[in-house]
């Protein structure tokens, strides 16, 4: 998974001191649930301040300054314990290349979708995606007992350009009825739908045959990549 944020629509104000000039920035390491508990209570913060701090170890210090009934204000600090990745493993931590996509379509509403790998999911671990140049895309699930597929039609394909992908995308000579597919395990794509909380503008789906399926959301200053790989 990889989520980009834009530092300008979310800081008012921004200090920050890399490694070096060259190499201006700070790779850390935080365990997500302290991070998710600490932000839930910020809701109704006046301001929130987030800085890299050293108390017994390395922390991320987010400070909130709340509201209170007096003219007194309270402040509520948590110091979440953080790793500081070495410069030699940040080629680890680099953003994923878009794949080699052999089919590229929008996806369906993500909450209609939601709904319907809830259903599937009680009855296979693993389920089909697979979409064509048409704009067409099925969610099918086949086991002994059931097959079940639901149809989704006129989603459009996103126009990518010659530099979309390693080998440019999808092929143009690429039958646009030919359908190209990945079984994936049922909970990843789950996951990925019961945990998105923005409201994308867009949200997108690469599809390689038998290998990745690649989501993307877009909104805002957000940019979100979920990558799941097939099952045999």
């Amino acid at each position: 998974m990889w989520c980009e944020l834009a530092q300008a629509n979310v800081f008012d104000e921004f200090q920050m001191e890399g490694v070096s000039a060259e190499d201006n920035e700070i790779c850390l390491e935080v365990t997500p649930d302290l991070l998710s508990r600490a932000l839930r209570t910020l809701h109704n913060a006046k301001v929130v301040k987030v800085k890299l701090t050293r108390k017994l170890r390395p922390c991320l210090t987010v400070a909130a300054e709340l509201p209170t009934l007096s003219s007194c204000s309270r402040v509520v600090t948590h110091d979440l314990p953080v790793d500081v990745i070495p410069r030699r493993l940040w080629h680890e931590f680099k953003e994923p290349n878009m794949p080699d996509f052999d089919v590229s379509i929008y996806l369906p509403p993500l909450k209609t979708m939601k709904n319907v790998v809830d259903r599937m999911k009680n009855l296979s671990n693993f389920l089909v995606m697979e979409a064509n140049l048409n704009g067409e895309m099925n969610l099918k699930i086949e086991t002994d007992l059931v097959s079940v597929t639901t149809h989704f039609k006129d989603l459009g394909n996103p126009p990518w350009g010659g530099d979309a992908s390693q080998g440019g995308g999808a092929s143009p000579s690429r039958d646009p009825g030919a359908m190209a597919q990945a079984r994936v395990d049922i909970r990843k794509l789950q996951q990925f739908l019961v945990g998105q909380q923005v409201n994308p503008s867009k949200a997108m789906c690469n599809l390689v045959q038998d290998r990745v399926v690649h989501l993307i959301l877009l909104h805002d200053d957000v940019s979100l990549q979920y990558f799941i790989p097939a099952v045999a």
